[in-house]
């Protein structure tokens, strides 16, 4: 079926000194034109809120006041009148205005409008997802640095020259680290047209994604070997990064196909990862060995960020190339590695062990191989399936529907005190996400747009007031929602009680 989709090819650059120099600037005016837009945006909700102040009825002050907060054109013409130009000696906001695309500008105005718009739904309870602050300035050294162009499609300004080099518009051309040979020849067969292209810095990397409108041939249905494999359940972990209920190598031997080991990126990293924090800490604030030192951890993180992209994505591509459907269960990450410290009258227990425990769900990026998993099934013909967050998939035998209460974490095999079934915990956790998410469509994606979704034990997005503190909701394995109830027991108390029970009389 032939489709239109919004793709980006992301490839890395290879500047000169010089270019580099000229990027980093581009960089700086893309900052300098967001916290020109939301000054004036916070100047304007000041005004208002000084105006609704004045009056003695708030309520009803809050809808009569009106004072419009200005929006990119407004904000672009105020930004005309005020920049300068030091072509003809006149003083400005950026009298070296003429020497940057404008679109470097407009986008960092449209970005600042979204930026504003994100907070006030969020404040309204009318967006998805986890509560969006109030919009803050960039500043130099934080902010990541980027910027953003766009062209006339009818008349590209973003090209490739060259399968090696790429030109933008008012910079020139630029050499790419990687072939865009892919790229060129959609190009060439009319099958892709660029839309814009984003710039921007990791580590000691420089960036660019272009993003295409691309006619693509997206499979109907799932393929003849798709169809055969079936599906699969994937239970998402720390000890193991997956564990599969169906082996991705049917030849391999007894279970060994079943689970895909944790690369454990962070935890390989962190003896030099922990040297260099400590040579930064020591340098001179300002210095030149300082700034050398902050490009040598920059460097560290960003390569444990590419390895570990590099290696989920051949998990997920493994995952929706091979089997008809994937299931995999949602988690509440945020809340899975919520800080244990507790509070001054509650001291939370274990606060280092739960530090440990907290980076090293993180390093799993759980979140990031769900989002993975939603774009590519819909690429390669299968289909993604998502299990209730509340269902028990640990706890319940997969062979006779069984539960176990009091199953613990350091309790690694489940051990089934009614039919009997010794299994691995994730696998057994895998082999009932399968079975109970066969019949339930895959669910809107939190924060994808005004529509609220289902959020963690129910509870709802906007807060009594803007800065109410509030625990977040946690996962816990409850049976509230459970589509085939598991048969309960009354579970020995100890590993060893469980396995004298299972034995058969």
């Amino acid at each position: 079926m032939q489709t239109e989709i919004l793709r980006a090819f992301r490839f890395t650059l290879a500047p000169t000194p010089a270019q580099e120099q000229r990027l980093l600037r581009w960089c700086g005016n893309s900052r300098l034109a967001f916290n020109y837009a939301l000054a004036a945006k916070k100047a304007a909700h000041e005004d208002w809120c000084a105006q609704v102040a004045e009056l003695v009825d708030g309520a009803s002050a809050r809808k009569r006041v009106k004072v419009p907060t200005p929006t990119k054109p407004t904000v672009y013409k105020r930004f005309v009148a005020e920049r300068g130009d030091d072509r003809h000696g006149f003083e400005g906001v950026a009298p070296w205005w003429h020497e940057v695309n404008t679109y470097v500008f407009q986008s960092a105005f449209l970005d600042a409008d979204a930026a504003w718009k994100n907070w006030l739904d969020s404040f309204k309870g009318k967006r998805a997802g986890r509560r969006v602050g109030y919009p803050r300035f960039k500043k130099r050294g934080v902010a990541r640095d980027s910027f953003r162009l766009h062209h006339d499609v009818k008349k590209p300004g973003i090209r490739l020259a060259t399968y090696r080099r790429l030109r933008l518009p008012a910079f020139g051309e630029i050499r790419l680290h990687d072939s865009a040979r892919r790229l060129g020849r959609l190009i060439s067969r009319d099958e892709a047209v660029i839309q814009s292209v984003t710039v921007s810095r990791s580590g000691h990397r420089w960036y660019a994604s272009v993003l295409c409108k691309v006619q693509s041939d997206l499979p109907d249905k799932p393929t003849h070997a798709q169809r055969a494999a079936g599906s699969v359940g994937v239970d998402l972990g720390v000890k193991m990064l997956a564990a599969l209920s169906r082996p991705l190598n049917p030849k391999s031997p007894d279970t060994e196909g079943h689970f895909v080991d944790n690369p454990r990126h962070l935890a390989q990293a962190a003896k030099r990862q922990g040297q260099a924090q400590r040579a930064l800490s020591r340098k001179q604030k300002g210095s030149a060995r300082r700034d050398k030192a902050r490009r040598r951890v920059a460097r560290l993180h960003h390569e444990v960020a590419l390895r570990r992209q590099a290696a989920l994505h051949q998990l997920t591509k493994k995952l929706a190339t091979r089997y008809a459907a994937v299931h995999i269960e949602d988690l509440h990450v945020a809340g899975m590695t919520a800080t244990a410290r507790g509070t001054l009258d509650r001291p939370g227990r274990k606060v280092r062990q739960k530090a440990g425990l907290n980076r090293a769900i993180l390093d799993t990026a759980m979140a990031e191989t769900r989002r993975q998993l939603t774009y590519k099934t819909s690429w390669y013909g299968s289909q993604l399936a998502v299990l209730d967050r509340w269902w028990p998939s640990s706890k319940t035998c997969s062979d006779c529907g069984w539960r176990d209460s009091s199953l613990t974490l350091s309790e690694r095999v489940f051990h089934c005190a009614v039919c009997g079934l010794e299994l691995d915990r994730d696998l057994n956790a895998a082999r009932n996400i399968e079975r109970h998410t066969a019949a339930q469509p895959t669910p809107q994606q939190v924060a994808s747009g005004k529509g609220e979704t289902q959020n963690a034990r129910g509870e709802p997005v906007r807060l009594p007031h803007p800065r109410a503190g509030k625990q977040g909701p946690v996962k816990r394995e409850d049976a509230r929602l459970s589509q085939a109830p598991p048969r309960r027991g009354n579970p020995p108390t100890s590993p060893q009680a469980r396995k004298e029970r299972a034995k058969p009389s």
